[in-house]
Formats: C-alpha cells, sequence, structure tokens
C-alpha cells in the first residue's frame, strides 16, 4: 500500500524549464491566429471590391402606404440567386443583423439596427420559399425565408428567420400573390 502511495506522489508534472521556448510557442501561435483573421478580414473586402458593380441600394419611399405584413426577426445575408454559398458583401448585404420587415404594395422594407437598410420596391420581388439554409447559416427544412429579388442585372437571395417561424408560410403567400399581380400588370 505505501509503495502505491509512493507511485502516486511521483506523478507530478515537470517544472518548465525552458521559459523562453514556452513564450516563444505561445507568441507564434498568437501570430498565427492574427495572421489568419487579417487574410479572412482581405478576402472580405476582396469580395465586396469584386461586386462593386453591384448598384446602390434602395432607399423607402416617403410613403409606402399601409403595411400588409411585418416580421420582426434576423437577416442571415444575401447570395447570387440558385448559389446558396456565393455570399454577396457590397452595400452591407453580407451583414447578419436584427431586421424589421414591412410588406406593403410599394415593396418590402428593411430596416436593420446597426446595419444599412435597403427596400425591395415590389416590381423587383421575383420568388418567396421556405429553405433551409443561406450562407454560412443551415437551420431544419423549411426554417428560413428566402426572397428572391432583382436589382440590377443580378438576381438576389436574401435570407431572412423570424422570431415566430410560423410567420413564415403566410409570408411566403403574400409575397407569391404580390409577385403575381406585379407579373401580371408587366
Amino acid at each position: 500500500m505505501t509503495s502505491l502511495i509512493l507511485l502516486a506522489a511521483e506523478r507530478e508534472s515537470a517544472e518548465v524549464t525552458d521559459w523562453a521556448a514556452r513564450i516563444g510557442w505561445v507568441v507564434g501561435l498568437a501570430l498565427f491566429v492574427a495572421l489568419v483573421y487579417w487574410l479572412m478580414r482581405e478576402g472580405w473586402k476582396w469580395r465586396g471590391t469584386l461586386q462593386s458593380d453591384l448598384p446602390a441600394l434602395h432607399s423607402a419611399p416617403d410613403d409606402p402606404g399601409p403595411a400588409t405584413l411585418t416580421m420582426s426577426g434576423r437577416y442571415h445575408g444575401s447570395t447570387t440567386a440558385g448559389q446558396w454559398l456565393d455570399r454577396i458583401v457590397a452595400h452591407g448585404l453580407g451583414t447578419r443583423s436584427r431586421a424589421e420587415l414591412t410588406l406593403g404594395d410599394a415593396g418590402l422594407d428593411v430596416a436593420r439596427p446597426g446595419a444599412e437598410d435597403f427596400f425591395i420596391p415590389a416590381d423587383a420581388l421575383r420568388e418567396a420559399r421556405l429553405d433551409k439554409g443561406i450562407a454560412g447559416k443551415v437551420l431544419t427544412e423549411g426554417g428560413l425565408l428566402v426572397i428572391t429579388w432583382q436589382h440590377g442585372d443580378r438576381l438576389i437571395d436574401s435570407g431572412f428567420r423570424s422570431d415566430h417561424a410560423a410567420e413564415h408560410t403566410e409570408w411566403v403567400d403574400a409575397l407569391t400573390k404580390m409577385i403575381n399581380k406585379t407579373e401580371g400588370a408587366r
């Protein structure tokens, strides 16, 4: 029994004798993490430069008319339509944020505290559907409201998640009716 106690007492960590090597490894790791972060940031800025041909976003009209629907939730980003991993970062469209959506006869107003607000005119709306993911965010099937819209010569998918996911179906129905009405008027 005493031999077990002696063996247990001998199992201690070795004392650090080479502090310079230990500090060197910690500093090296910190520099590596900083380099990776800097490269990610430069990649984000480069993507914005490549997308600089995207026109400025619309702002809401002074009198948008009465609201058909409103929704509070999160904006998860925008991608090139049909390519759910090709994130669009120009004009702040890549910035995730809280969002207040208001649908009216004039179109869809997206108010984002802490990020640039934008407006999607009714004649720019192309499709509304429930999906499971958009660049950087994957949810259960039907957990994301994806709205396809035309901006300049580019089709864009924008992903939203309501604080109350049961609202998504109502939004898809209302947007689809608006799109069909607008296409009939063209």
